[in-house]
């Protein structure tokens, strides 16, 4: 394993020791209230607030790099990319813990149907800030936020999320093929994990939880220039 990748496996790792910190010391913050256990509904994010949005988009957004990752490590031998894989499926699958574990420390939904997949994006103070739950139009309107050029691809149901097809074609590759599409479809995941960490970075009213999503941006955006090595390590290079 090269020194770069060292770096960047260390960097990961520490990024989950912070965030598992940040988690227990929010949950003790939060749980503490006005000192007799309680929790007051005014200090939990409300129901379409940026927090409570991007807990619930990135935990799915989360989820499908952990399942890439598991399929990926069946289908070559190549330990650079196994070893990378499972950097990247245990760091998701633990953030994405937290905060399905802070949307139940502050009583929200994992899923609310009628929220749109990054509408919370554009959702300004006014519609969508801590206390009681509020939805207005700017809930729905992600104009409100610079992407970053990240926008879903037909099929996806997030920026940089890969279709069913395209999961279907990791899992029927081999060796070198598999390789290089994963680190590809990972690829077009992080940069749009990383639009959607530096939304909830500048929106997101839980200091925590802003933490969590600075890591996130620093850690895979570390992650993206070492698939890029490995890409071009393996006479390919990253789509579009």
């Amino acid at each position: 394993m090269t020194r770069t990748s060292n770096r960047t496996f260390w960097a990961a790792g520490t990024a989950v020791l912070l965030a598992l910190l940040f988690a227990v010391a929010a949950t003790v913050a939060s749980a503490s209230g006005d000192g007799d256990g309680s929790r007051t509904a005014a200090r939990a994010p409300a129901l379409y607030s940026p927090d409570a949005g991007f807990a619930r988009d990135m935990a799915v957004h989360h989820q499908q790099a952990v399942e890439m990752s598991f399929i990926v490590r069946d289908r070559t031998k190549d330990e650079p990319v196994r070893g990378l894989a499972y950097d990247i499926a245990n760091t998701q699958a633990n953030q994405r813990g937290m905060l399905l574990g802070w949307l139940d420390l502050w009583g929200l939904p994992k899923v609310v149907a009628d929220e749109p997949p990054m509408s919370w994006m554009g959702t300004s103070d006014e519609h969508g800030g801590h206390g009681a739950a509020g939805h207005g139009a700017a809930g729905h309107d992600m104009a409100g936020h610079d992407m970053g050029g990240a926008t879903a691809k037909p099929g996806a149901l997030m920026p940089g999320m890969a279709t069913k097809e395209e999961l279907a074609q990791l899992g029927a590759a081999e060796g070198r093929d598999a390789e290089v599409l994963y680190l590809q479809l990972m690829t077009d995941h992080h940069k749009g994990g990383v639009a959607m960490a530096q939304g909830c970075a500048e929106q997101c009213e839980t200091p925590a939880e802003r933490a969590l999503a600075q890591g996130m941006v620093e850690a895979q955006q570390s992650e993206l220039t070492l698939m890029a090595d490995m890409l071009k390590q393996r006479g390919a290079a990253p789509r579009g």
